[in-house]
């Protein structure tokens, strides 16, 4: 029997002709026709690879043997910091897209929309409206937003949680993804070091919110995946631990981090580029939490074209390390990734 791939993590862009004209005119996010950069006010970011786009995305998946795709939304959209009128154009444009692809290819694409936390009733009637008329089940979140004061905050902080209440209430499958280190962090952006350090700050930063306010337990009937295995996560939970044990007037009306720790409602993808950190993270959580994800097709997704890579590399080295079994190979890539969508 050939292993059945599901992929719990990848990222679709439109073509340049099916973004809104305004979007380029206000510089919210806009695809040169060539298709070479993306870009979004003074940032941009060169397209690496083909399969960035549907037509091409089938034919990687298609190569590859991934019999469907868990398509995210794109972090440059969850629109930290803009106001109401260009969010909501934003987001439902962005999920507008999504979902359209699901409808057409639904088979192939399970895709995720987003919301803006800051805006807090239209993201209610965004998660309403891409539930009801979209037929979607996934919800994306960024790890932090901008609140209304001006402060960035985690996404678990109590303001946010009408939001899981509606998830709760829909039953829905949640994504929390970091992005927008570099507003965060007052350090110079170089050397790529605020994808390859601080998002994973950012990650671990909500985890360890979202276990202390015991969210897992209390919205029973959301099942949320943390991106790249929220590996920052995995290896400081023993520090987590010794601080919550030791200065408990920090912690006063919060719950044990070990509560939630394996919790059937908490998934981890696989995106931690090698097998002994996902050694780390069988041993912190269980096989049963873990699903496949490449984060395709960006440079730090399993990709071919990089080297030493190639989809579901991470899985490969972890069996031939003895480190999980082929039987936990075909759990991770299948079985795991549809109990997280539900």
């Amino acid at each position: 029997m050939s292993l059945r791939k599901i992929n719990g993590h990848g990222h679709l862009l439109p073509e340049p002709h099916q973004i809104p004209k305004f979007m380029k005119d206000k510089k919210l996010f806009w695809i040169d026709e060539d298709k070479k950069f993306m870009r979004q006010g003074n940032w941009s970011r060169p397209i690496t690879a083909p399969s960035f786009f549907l037509k091409e995305k089938l034919e990687w998946m298609e190569q590859h043997d991934i019999e469907h795709g868990v398509m995210l939304n794109l972090s440059q959209l969850y629109c930290n910091g803009l106001n109401l009128s260009d969010t909501t154009a934003a987001i439902q444009f962005q999920n507008d897209f999504n979902a359209q692809v699901q409808a057409e290819h639904p088979d192939k694409f399970t895709n995720g929309f987003v919301v803006q936390p800051l805006h807090l009733d239209f993201a209610l009637s965004e998660i309403e409206r891409c539930v009801e008329q979209h037929n979607m089940k996934l919800l994306c979140l960024p790890t932090h937003f901008i609140n209304a004061d001006g402060n960035w905050t985690s996404v678990a902080d109590k303001a946010v949680d009408p939001i899981y209440e509606l998830a709760n209430h829909y039953k829905l499958a949640l994504e929390i993804h970091p992005y927008d280190g570099q507003k965060m962090i007052a350090l110079q952006d170089q050397n790529w070091r605020f994808h390859l350090v601080w998002m994973m700050a950012q990650t671990a930063d909500t985890l360890h919110f979202y276990t202390l306010r015991n969210i897992p337990n209390r919205f029973e009937h959301i099942r949320t995946c943390f991106a790249h295995g929220c590996m920052l996560g995995q290896a400081n939970f023993g520090r987590r631990m010794q601080g919550y044990n030791g200065r408990p007037d920090l912690f006063e009306g919060t719950t044990s981090p070990a509560a939630s720790l394996g919790h059937p409602n908490l998934f981890f993808d696989t995106l931690v580029h090698d097998q002994y950190t996902l050694q780390l993270l069988k041993h912190r959580v269980g096989v049963n939490q873990i699903v496949a994800g490449l984060d395709d097709p960006y440079p730090l997704g399993e990709m071919e074209d990089v080297p030493n890579s190639y989809p579901g590399k991470v899985l490969d080295d972890a069996v031939q390390s003895n480190i999980i079994t082929e039987t936990d190979r075909q759990q991770i890539w299948s079985t795991n990734v549809l109990n997280w969508l539900g």
